[in-house]
């Protein structure tokens, strides 16, 4: 089911995927904060529609579309063996480096480590600059 939200016209194309970052502090006396804040802290986000409908925006040069989202399947690493439909915490593996391919995805600010989460799907391992065994997976939330 889509999401109705607004994101800058420069972004809104559809398509197009993003992270939604939280709020924003000069955005609290906006009348359009609610449809603005209504996605989830850095979860990924497909653009699956685009309306009409523009606003200006004191934050988005060119003002703000109103966009029909997907909310994404959150990718994370682990660094042991799971199964399909297994329940877990995850932690953000501890690498430094920076010229790893995998980095973005080992240090996930998407996954809570104080919540517990399911394996939908193993995706495969992942080439590890530092030597641990990460496998990369598809979570649902619990």
């Amino acid at each position: 089911m889509a999401i109705v939200t607004l994101i800058g016209e420069r972004m809104a194309k559809k398509g197009n995927e993003f992270i939604y970052l939280g709020p924003s502090t000069d955005c609290k006396n906006c009348k359009l904060k609610t449809v603005c804040f209504n996605l989830k802290k850095y979860r990924r986000y497909r653009i699956v529609g685009i309306r009409n409908k523009r606003h200006s925006c004191n934050q988005h040069d060119g003002g703000v579309r109103v966009v029909e989202v997907e909310e994404l399947p959150i990718i994370a690493v682990v660094d042991k063996k799971v199964r399909v439909g297994e329940k877990l915490k995850i932690s953000p593996i501890e690498c430094r480096r920076l010229d790893c391919e995998n980095f973005d995805i080992c240090l996930n600010f998407t996954v809570d480590p104080q919540k517990e989460y399911k394996v939908s799907k193993i995706l495969g391992k992942l080439n590890c600059k530092i030597g641990k065994e990460p496998v990369k997976v598809e979570l649902e939330e619990i």
